[in-house]
């Protein structure tokens, strides 16, 4: 047997992301790239914007001496201090290059936190639907994903959460602008539930963390302002990535901001270094963390995205799909027509449309749509959308 049973065990249940993005390249083989509407991946089509390409040009035309040897493990100081700086601005929060540590991405730094503050079987609790991925980095470091549900806006519900914290949770992780649903959660949400972790702390006479995924947090829609968990909660942890928010998935670069206030923040921050090495990540990319220093307060293009939305909202809507509005991210999350929504994804491939099945998310009876795509594929797509309508008696 050359693997080990658990993970033989989590390759059986498989990423439906994954899944469907591999059928789709087939379907793409078979009938050609254009006859094909593949909505299953959130891989951004966009380019970098302009600034990421000058910088990148002035490096590559001007290098730094040393630019591409082993820095201090929590990345170049000037990098940190300049995302310091941005966070400050932003949040009121005193911010220095102390509280931030340069990661492998959102992934990357989730795993770091995780492997430093897991002891074995504690608890972190999610809520429902939830990105896939976060149940096995838990279970990566020996913790247990305690699954929670939303309401039918997909916050989630506050006296459930108050009844299922307890002696084994060591942390609540949260996911604002949400994937699948691209919900933001409101400024008085996240007070209400900075009161009752620290309620529950006093309670329970323990640390409880709040860990914050923003890998979209400037990926956001109609004027609004992203609300920052610092304001509300002083043991919070925020992870962030610019896969999205500057179009640089493969790059792999984002970082860990921890709350100057966090209790036991200089061991804290120790421990989270200690596992950036550990884990084998060793530093961020250099080279990328030379670039992201000068573009904190630059994204791609907002617009775009609120456009796309805005197009497959209202085309959905008037086939007689249901959903809540995104607010931010570039995924909508509708209902299925039908009860099980693996067969319902299976009759949009029938017409070369790749969406998610909600399972794949934790929530049976969904499904998720990625509208980081060209325009043409999301046109292209309406057909299939419409037949299926038509089929299941929404039109």
């Amino acid at each position: 047997m050359s693997i080990s049973d658990n993970v033989r065990a989590r390759m059986q249940e498989g990423s439906w992301i994954r899944r469907m993005f591999e059928e789709g390249a087939e379907l793409k083989k078979r009938y050609g790239e254009d006859k094909v509407f593949d909505l299953s991946l959130g891989n951004p089509i966009m380019e970098p914007p302009p600034e990421f390409h000058k910088e990148l040009r002035r490096l590559a035309e001007s290098p730094l001496p040393g630019m591409h040897r082993y820095m201090e493990n929590a990345g170049y100081l000037e990098t940190r201090a300049a995302i310091a700086d941005q966070l400050s601005q932003e949040t009121g929060v005193k911010f220095s290059a102390d509280h931030i540590i340069m990661t492998c991405g959102a992934a990357g730094g989730l795993n770091v936190v995780l492997k430093t503050l897991l002891n074995p079987n504690e608890e972190v609790i999610l809520f429902a639907p939830y990105f896939v991925e976060f149940v096995n980095y838990i279970d990566n470091h020996g913790g247990t994903a305690k699954i929670l549900p939303t309401d039918e806006n997909f916050v989630p519900k506050l006296d459930i959460l108050e009844r299922a914290v307890g002696p084994k949770t060591k942390a609540v992780l949260i996911n604002s602008p949400h994937n699948p649903t691209g919900v933001v959660y409101s400024e008085d949400f996240l007070h209400r539930l900075g009161e009752l972790l620290h309620k529950k702390e006093t309670q329970l006479n323990k640390t409880i963390y709040l860990l914050s995924d923003e890998a979209y947090r400037k990926i956001i829609y109609d004027g609004l302002k992203y609300p920052p968990v610092f304001h509300h909660y002083r043991n919070s942890i925020a992870v962030t990535s610019h896969s999205k928010d500057l179009a640089l998935p493969g790059e792999r670069i984002g970082y860990i901001a921890v709350h100057p206030e966090c209790e036991g923040c200089e061991e804290l921050i120790a421990g989270l270094i200690f596992s950036n090495r550990t884990l084998g990540f060793v530093n961020a990319p250099a080279l990328m963390q030379h670039v992201v220093r000068h573009l904190q307060n630059v994204t791609v293009s907002i617009a775009e995205y609120q456009k796309k939305r805005d197009f497959l909202y209202a085309s959905l809507t008037s086939m007689g799909y249901s959903m809540v509005k995104p607010q931010g991210a570039f995924y909508l999350f509708p209902r299925s027509p039908i009860k099980d929504d693996i067969a319902f994804v299976d009759q949009l491939r029938q017409h070369n449309v790749l969406v998610v099945p909600g399972r794949g998310f934790g929530t049976p009876g969904y499904f998720r749509i990625s509208y980081c795509v060209e325009d043409r594929v999301l046109e292209g797509a309406m057909k299939g959308f419409f037949e299926v309508a038509r089929k299941n008696g929404l039109i």
